[in-house]
């Protein structure tokens, strides 16, 4: 039987795609493609890292204060020094760094008004 085996992709519309994607590759530091896409190899994910599909209740406001109907995780090696670097590029941080068995969280909104959750999972043990 046919089965779903990850997460392929993450896509979302801007006004201004070239313009967030640089914003992204300079202030976020993503290697960003001739074609204007960013890879992410397995190899590179963290011990105790992974990719979770979770659906929220249309009335959660865990996404605020950005007004999307989505927000992106992203992988990183320390949510403290990418919120600065994204700070730096003039992002909303969102709230404050917290910290849960499964790891570290921060947040920030994106030049497009995108909230950005930031993980280092803890190391499985």
């Amino acid at each position: 039987m046919a089965k779903i085996l990850g997460i392929g992709g993450v896509f979302f519309k801007s006004a201004d795609p070239k313009k967030l994607r640089e914003w992204y590759a300079t202030h976020l530091g993503l290697a960003i493609s001739p074609y204007g896409f960013c890879k992410f190899q397995p190899e590179t994910m963290p011990a105790g890292g992974c990719t979770v599909w979770n659906v929220f209740d249309s009335k959660s406001d865990y996404f605020a204060p950005s007004t999307r109907e989505f927000m992106l995780n992203l992988v990183v090696d320390d949510v403290a020094g990418m919120l600065e670097r994204a700070h730096a590029g003039g992002a909303q941080v969102v709230g404050e760094i917290a910290d849960y068995d499964h790891g570290r969280f921060g947040h920030f909104v994106d030049p497009d008004g995108n909230k950005i959750e930031l993980w280092t999972p803890k190391a499985r043990a």
